[in-house]
């Protein structure tokens, strides 16, 4: 599956779940909270059905690719802990993931969209990779362009939601300094993981 490009608002009650952030996919989820389609009757999923939904929730939230994923999987399975909550923790650590989570974007799409199109820097760096994990003591900023600086001192006004507590920002200087690696619990994602990992593995 590549990027997905079409209405968002129908993926979030096909998911019934708020993975797509802009106002206007938010706004078709709470009005019509039901599937969409003709009757828009939710029918009931089998265990795989389940688990797939799970799986497609992690991927058009963080807007990764099946291929991405797994390789989230396999690194997950590698490391010390639990795999399903290793996975997730990766998943939050992307660049993009984190300069939404700080506040720079008010979506996961804009902040991908402006990591792509360079706007940032990452200890100092331009980066244009979204998905590069970050890691404690890394320091995100924008490039030194007063256009791209004006831009963003406009939209961290604008920013709604909480801004995660592993994640220092700097309003005034717009910069986000990332304090420690975030766990379980930071994950943003409401997801039963275990189905996923489940998923994954057979």
């Amino acid at each position: 599956m590549g990027r997905y490009l079409g209405p968002k608002g129908r993926i979030n009650r096909r998911l019934s779940s708020m993975v797509f952030e802009n106002s206007g996919a938010v706004k078709v989820l709470e009005s019509r909270p039901n599937p969409p389609g003709m009757h828009g009757r939710r029918r009931k999923l089998s265990n795989y059905g389940l688990a797939l939904a799970e799986k497609q929730k992690i991927k058009f939230y963080y807007g990764m690719r099946e291929r991405q994923l797994r390789r989230y999987y396999d690194k997950a399975q590698r490391m010390p802990g639990n795999t399903g909550e290793n996975m997730m923790i990766l998943c939050e650590r992307r660049l993009d993931n984190v300069i939404r989570r700080a506040g720079f974007t008010n979506t996961r799409m804009q902040a991908r969209q402006a990591v792509v199109h360079s706007h940032f820097q990452l200890n100092g760096k331009t980066v244009d990779i979204p998905s590069i994990w970050v890691r404690p003591g890394d320091v995100i900023t924008i490039r030194n362009r007063p256009n791209l600086k004006k831009i963003y001192a406009e939209q961290v006004e604008s920013v709604s939601g909480e801004r995660a507590d592993w994640i220092a920002f700097d309003k005034k200087g717009l910069e986000a300094r990332v304090i420690t690696n975030p766990s379980y619990e930071d994950v943003s994602l409401p997801v039963d993981v275990g189905q996923v990992v489940a998923f994954l593995g057979r």
